[in-house]
């Protein structure tokens, strides 16, 4: 529960912040959006465990570890991620037609919603799902954020597995596996009958 909770809460508000980080970057000048893509790739570059050790320093300044803290470290790693994947479809879209709808008299929210978002909404989604693949896969920052009593199925699976192995973490393993390779099985049915549809 508490990996899926994790997980959503830190997909869906780095999915927003990324969003519209993005979308400030792309209506900046060409100096300013490189210095901002820079600052934004660095926890890509930076190793896990780096990344990990730096945020635990800096929750320990001010606060106690808690399940908050393991949540502001995945939204913090999963927002350049959510960025990698708008920002081209931004770059993509036509800042004209925008305007255009601007000018003819929407509101900047509805002229977002009507023109600028079904253009960059493939690459939302797909930063979304990026994230919510980044949380679930990620070790070694949470084991440096969360505090005590709080684990993740990776937290959990190195804490078992230290013990040693127990009959659970086979059933585990296998539902796991075949939850990923029934998505997998449906995602290409879904893509062969578009293209034949096509």
């Amino acid at each position: 529960m508490t990996t899926i909770q994790v997980t959503l809460l830190a997909a869906i508000f780095s999915t927003i912040l990324g969003t519209v980080a993005a979308i400030g970057i792309s209506s900046m000048k060409k100096r300013s959006k490189t210095i901002y893509l820079g600052a934004t790739n660095i926890p890509l570059l930076n190793a896990d465990i780096v990344t990990g050790i730096s945020m635990m320093l800096l929750f320990v300044k001010f606060t106690n570890l808690s399940f908050v803290t393991v949540l502001i470290a995945h939204i913090t790693f999963n927002i350049p991620y959510v960025i990698l994947n708008v920002l081209p479809k931004i770059q993509q879209a036509n800042k004209y037609t925008y305007e255009a709808a601007l000018d003819l008299g929407a509101s900047p929210l509805y002229a977002f919603y009507k023109v600028t978002w079904p253009e960059i909404r493939s690459g939302v989604f797909s930063g979304f799902l990026m994230a919510v693949t980044m949380s679930l896969d990620d070790f070694s920052i949470t084991y440096f954020t969360k505090g005590p009593g709080i684990n993740t199925l990776s937290t959990m699976l190195y804490t078992e597995l230290r013990k040693g192995i127990k009959p659970e973490l086979y059933a585990l393993s296998t539902i796991l596996f075949f939850t990923v390779f029934i998505l997998l099985l449906i995602i290409n049915i879904k893509n062969n009958k578009k293209q034949h549809r096509r």
